[in-house]
């Protein structure tokens, strides 16, 4: 017999936010994925900034929209990618949130315009995280950063 879990409703968004985010990486990490994988990596993405949205704090909200913009510049639909880093950056900046957060905005910026094909402010955005990523204390933090800007063509050492 299966215990039945009651959650807050704040517990509930909480845990739909994480669970999804965190489908969301297993499907950006699956090797091949079918367009039904697409389309579930799209919705969770979605899904997940909702619930953040109704109870998160500003960084789980850039997070959320750093998080969506990743599905659509590896989903190859740039327009949504800026889109949705755009409002990750504005999310960083009207919080005044530095640091880890502000470097990931800028890395997910350069992602999107990689994405659109557009060299030049890619570079632009990769230099900026590069910058801030030498602000970031935190090793793991950083070598995270890193890591993901690899992954941008445009990128150089």
């Amino acid at each position: 017999m299966s215990e039945e879990r009651k959650y807050t409703l704040r517990e509930g968004h909480q845990n739909f936010a994480v669970t999804l985010f965190n489908q969301v990486w297993e499907l950006l990490e699956k090797e091949s994925r079918t367009r039904e994988d697409d389309d579930r990596m799209v919705h969770a993405a979605h899904a997940s900034r909702f619930h953040w949205g109704e109870i998160g704090e500003p960084r789980n909200l850039a997070v959320g929209e750093w998080q969506i913009s990743r599905v659509y510049a590896t989903l190859k639909r740039p327009e949504s990618a800026l889109r949705h880093a755009r409002r990750c950056l504005e999310i960083i900046r009207e919080n005044d949130i530095r640091g880890f957060f502000l470097a990931s905005a800028y890395e997910g910026m350069a992602r999107a315009y990689s994405a659109a094909g557009e060299r030049k402010e890619c570079e632009r955005y990769i230099n900026l995280a590069k910058a801030e990523g030498e602000l970031v204390k935190d090793k793991e933090d950083r070598d995270l950063l890193y890591g993901q800007l690899r992954e941008i063509p445009e990128y150089r050492e």
